[in-house]
């Protein structure tokens, strides 16, 4: 079904000129399905940054992020959240202490454990900026890191 045009692109590919151009099957893309969406920067953090889950039920967990941005992340858990559950984040970056609502997305098994992604549904705009200039500053940190050949 696919391989028709190939099929007669073949003869002219061997015969080595490309005189016969088959016909376009492909419909045009739209210029907004081309734009290109800009999504914040992400940190990998690879654990070195502890997080206390709390449950609907007022139960806590806790987990370590793996990668963060403003918008979600990744966290390592021992056991898997459902999907889609509305839990409350609270973990501290430097000095400040940061809370906020995040939907669990779907989880994925990891060697030791599960990684499961999240997006914030409610993280209030200070606390947004907060942990934008915090996640610089580790980025700062580890562009000096590797500078210095650590």
């Amino acid at each position: 079904m696919g391989f028709r045009n190939f099929a007669r692109l073949l003869p002219a590919v061997i015969l080595g000129h490309m005189d016969e151009q088959p016909e376009s099957t492909a419909k045009d893309v739209s210029a907004d399905a081309t734009k290109h969406v800009s999504r914040p920067f992400r940190v990998k953090l690879r654990g070195s940054v502890l997080v206390l889950v709390r449950l609907p039920n007022k139960r806590s967990i806790r987990a370590a992020f793996h990668q963060l941005s403003t918008t979600g992340g990744v966290v390592h858990l021992e056991k898997p959240l459902d999907e889609k559950l509305e839990v409350e984040l609270i973990f501290h970056l430097r000095e400040t202490t940061i809370r906020g609502k995040a939907q669990m997305l779907f989880p994925m098994w990891a060697t030791q454990g599960w990684m499961q992604p999240f997006r914030f549904v409610d993280l209030p705009d200070a606390s947004r900026e907060t942990l934008d200039q915090n996640l610089k500053s580790f980025l700062g940190q580890a562009a000096m890191g590797a500078a210095a050949g650590r």
